[in-house]
């Protein structure tokens, strides 16, 4: 995984915990009530036990993390417009659009248009707290653009260009004309094991898993709530 990549990745989960309004102690500290606030909410969630059984948070996180994203998304729910809004915040110097919308894409699980809050902490719980194949899978959903079960080269370009754009003046290596191209083809390169010019979930699972430096990067925001 690039340091763009692994920077994506930092900014998603400052994006996650932007949203949740975490912060050093807050899940010992605070104190909360047992049932969700929902008065002033269009969306209601799922209940906490149902949360807690499909995710790896507690139930007091869960409470949290509502809490927090209830404070962001008064209504229940997130739109792409505001999930760019405040993902963007974190790469001031770039034009985050492009890929802040492949991973709308990638939370919004039930492809409705929208991220509510049993999306966005399944998510979470996957980035934060899931295995090593779980935490792949989901990479792959999101590089997987129009969701055929494959990468190609076309989808992995738009990703490397979102990616780059994103970054702006800050990417390193400087964007040269042909970087882009040189970056998709040693995707490929790594990946694609049988060389039929496009990428399996098995094949980008097992590639990953023999990449050191992508398996630390995987590791990196583990218990970062």
């Amino acid at each position: 995984m690039s340091g763009c990549a692994r920077r994506c990745k930092h900014g998603l989960v400052k994006f996650a915990l932007s949203v949740s309004k975490l912060v050093t102690g807050t899940l010992i500290k605070d104190k909360v009530d047992d049932d969700l606030e929902l008065s002033v909410v269009c969306h209601r969630p799922e209940g906490l036990e149902k949360l807690e059984a499909q995710t790896n948070f507690s139930k007091k996180e869960l409470q949290v993390l509502y809490r927090g994203f209830k404070n962001e998304c008064p209504s229940g729910v997130v739109n792409e417009e505001m999930f760019k809004q405040i993902y963007s915040q974190f790469f001031p110097h770039g034009d985050a659009s492009t890929y802040a919308h492949y991973l709308f894409n990638a939370f919004d699980s039930s492809h409705n248009g929208s991220i509510k809050f049993e999306d966005f902490v399944r998510a979470l719980s996957i980035l934060l707290r899931g295995t090593t194949t779980e935490k792949l899978q989901w990479t792959f959903n999101l590089y997987d653009i129009n969701r055929d079960g494959y990468i190609n080269k076309e989808e992995m370009t738009d990703i490397v260009k979102a990616i780059y754009d994103m970054m702006g003046r800050f990417t390193y290596p400087a964007l040269k004309t042909d970087t882009t191209k040189q970056h998709v083809d040693a995707f490929f390169q790594k990946m694609d094991k049988n060389r039929d010019g496009v990428v399996t979930l098995d094949e980008f699972i097992l590639s990953c898993q023999e990449d050191e430096n992508i398996m630390r990067s995987l590791q990196l925001f583990e218990n970062v709530i």
